[in-house]
């Protein structure tokens, strides 16, 4: 049958499918909307089911907050051509919206939510159908506090944050710690958010990096003394590489395998466990100080930590909780 553009043009603000899937499915239909929107719906899950396996490393990430809650989202694709696209954009955007207006707290609330003709799950399975792409819902996490505020890095969403404070906060200063969690990308607010599992696994190791460190000295202050250069003979490949160029001899290397062989057991049989403790905890505290929000350096004033921007903007001010998003590997 025929079919006027009047009639694609109101299928496509219902479904958002191109005009060519609104005209096919109108023609198969015979007119039917009912029917049309059927068609286009199953056309997404035959994608959805086709490209199961495919990977979502591309999509688009937003935030919002309205008062004491905040959310983040991502729509995730498989083409940064389909992230980037007007139209999916504004879903992400309208599932955001619809999230914050019911502060929902899991991602299944999230998709049980009314959207067009279905769900919003629906309206996932026909963007798939769409796009010809997987398209998937990730990436959800929300804060809730006195005050909260969302950061969007270089609106190009990609990567996002949001940050839940104890009480009213200044503006700037609330968009300045969302820059520095975006930049920094703390684990916890402070050393009694992190896990005693990331301590104890951090603290081993330290103790074995700082073993390793020990034992090498050893090695090369000994070889040294023996006449040879600890970085001719730092590898097998450098051995044989500086013997064809007769900056050490057969023996020099011969010698050099002896001499690491023996220092290494004899140092390593001979540390001394306080001071390998005591560096492996100096390095826990270096480590703490990189991953946890309080402790960083301000990335607008290294002289300070962001402990000291909050008590400067208001000695009663603290972080209640906060959450960051990217979608770019680290």
């Amino acid at each position: 049958m025929a079919v006027s553009m009047a009639d694609i043009t109101k299928l496509r603000k219902m479904t958002g499918a191109g005009m060519m899937d609104c005209k096919n499915a109108l023609a198969e239909s015979e007119g039917d909307f009912d029917k049309a929107m059927e068609i286009i719906r199953k056309k997404g899950q035959a994608v959805a089911a086709k490209r199961s396996d495919r990977e979502t490393s591309e999509g688009c990430v937003l935030a919002k907050s309205t008062g004491d809650y905040a959310a983040m989202i991502a729509l995730k694709c498989e083409t940064d051509f389909v992230a980037k696209n007007a139209d999916f954009v504004a879903l992400t955007q309208a599932i955001l919206d619809a999230a914050i207006a019911n502060k929902c707290q899991t991602l299944d609330e999230i998709k049980a939510l009314p959207m067009g003709n279905g769900t919003i799950a629906d309206a996932i399975v026909e963007r798939s159908g769409i796009t010809g792409e997987k398209t998937e819902l990730d990436g959800f996490n929300f804060v809730s506090g006195a005050c909260t505020a969302v950061y969007n890095h270089m609106n190009k969403n990609q990567l996002c944050t949001i940050v839940a404070f104890n009480k009213e906060c200044d503006a700037q200063v609330a968009h300045e710690i969302c820059m520095q969690i975006a930049a920094m990308n703390p684990i916890a607010i402070d050393e009694a958010g992190v896990p005693e599992s990331v301590k104890q696994e951090e603290i081993n190791v330290a103790i074995e990096k700082t073993k390793a460190e020990q034992v090498q000295k050893a090695v090369e202050a000994a070889l040294k003394k023996a006449g040879i250069n600890p970085s001719h003979v730092d590898s097998e490949e450098h051995m044989e590489s500086n013997m064809a160029k007769g900056w050490i001899t057969a023996e020099d290397v011969a010698k050099a395998k002896e001499i690491k062989e023996k220092v290494a057991a004899e140092k390593a049989a001979n540390l001394p466990e306080a001071m390998i403790e005591n560096i492996a905890k100096g390095r826990l505290g270096k480590f703490l100080k990189e991953v946890c929000l309080l402790k960083q350096e301000s990335i607008m004033d290294p002289k300070k930590t962001v402990a000291d921007v909050l008590k400067a903007a208001d000695p009663e001010l603290a972080v209640a909780d906060f959450k960051r998003f990217t979608l770019r590997a680290e």
